[in-house]
């Protein structure tokens, strides 16, 4: 098979706040693409510096494995402002995968993306923000128990355990101070959703033309308080069942509701969108997780494309690719658009 005469850089970090990727991931995506691409490498970007050297060598795409990183530091002794790769790919007339940079930050800050849902008229829990460097009081929060109490921003489940869930304000100051100590940042309360949790993966067509709406069910197993929800252990170790739907209409109420979330948030390409209902049985936006785990035989998202379309672990890095690489080819007209493209078939 004729390899694509193209360049890709797959970027990640070593440091593990800005990586969204693991090393196995990462290797296991750079081998497949070394299949089907002339060259392929790992690329860690740690800071601008590491970008800047990127964007130097101008690959045909980047595949992101990885958000943002710190800018130079404020003179006022401000935090670092952010730099988000897509956009300064996107300065840079460079291709990526996945969404861009403002909808990368939307779900990066998930108070910010759930008042874009009820922008879009969507539904999502009630909630507040508490200040890292803020104390509260019984009567500043408006919201009925039991809640929800998790960090603002990061994946993964961090800072999420049993003690999340709070039934009256020891329990919920308990939490914060347990957040403060671990450096979490802001924090997000949420009025619990107490119903059955989904999770909708959503990729591009491999034509480019519409999309698959993957739903599944996400069953976390029982802690210690006899609720089920997905914590940092839980995802660490990978021990929630995931199913499809068995309910035709559930299915599409999910779907319906997942792919307008995704719309909502300005996402492209591919995601997921995860969903739990409310005591009405109503389907609620709980966050959006835009650069989700690829890693074959775990993760949530890889399994939407397998339960739904029966989609391998390759053909998914393929199509995933395959969108940056027709950006590249389009953006520009002194690249000859290859007539051996592979077929990505599930």
């Amino acid at each position: 098979m004729r390899k694509i005469d193209q360049s890709i850089e797959i970027a990640v970090s070593s440091e593990l706040r800005l990586s969204s990727m693991s090393l196995p991931s990462r290797e296991a995506i750079r081998d497949i693409l070394a299949q089907h691409y002339t060259d392929v490498r790992i690329t860690i970007v740690n800071d601008l510096a590491d970008l800047e050297r990127l964007v130097d060598r101008q690959p045909d795409f980047v595949f992101l494995g990885m958000k943002y990183v710190p800018g130079n530091p404020h003179t006022n002794g401000q935090p670092s402002p952010k730099i988000w790769l897509s956009q300064y790919l996107q300065d840079s007339n460079i291709s990526y995968t996945g969404s861009d940079a403002d909808a990368i930050s939307l779900e990066l800050n998930k108070h910010y993306a759930k008042e874009r849902i009820i922008d879009k008229h969507l539904l999502t829990a009630r909630f507040a923000v508490v200040k890292s460097d803020t104390d509260i009081a019984p009567d500043e929060i408006d919201l009925s128990y039991p809640m929800f109490v998790k960090p603002t921003s990061g994946g993964g489940g961090s800072g999420i355990d049993d003690d999340s869930l709070v039934y009256n304000f020891s329990q919920l100051r308990s939490k914060l101070v347990s957040l403060r100590l671990e450096d979490a940042g802001d924090v997000l309360i949420e009025e619990y959703l107490p119903g059955r949790e989904f999770s909708v993966g959503i990729l591009r067509n491999e034509n480019g033309k519409g999309y698959a709406i993957m739903p599944i069910e996400i069953v976390a197993p029982v802690n210690q308080s006899g609720e089920r929800f997905l914590s940092n252990l839980v995802k660490k170790y990978d021990t929630n069942l995931s199913s499809l739907i068995s309910d035709s209409d559930m299915r599409q109420r999910v779907a319906m509701f997942g792919m307008a979330a995704f719309e909502a948030l300005g996402a492209g390409d591919y995601g997921r969108i995860d969903i739990r209902l409310d005591a009405q049985g109503r389907p609620n936006f709980l966050e959006a997780n835009l650069l989700p785990s690829l890693l074959n035989n775990y993760g949530n998202f890889p399994r939407t494309c397998l339960l739904n379309n029966d989609m391998s672990h390759e053909a998914l890095i393929l199509q995933i690719a395959k969108f940056a690489a027709d950006r590249c080819v389009s953006a520009n007209t002194s690249v000859t658009v290859p007539d051996y493209l592979p077929v990505y078939t599930t």
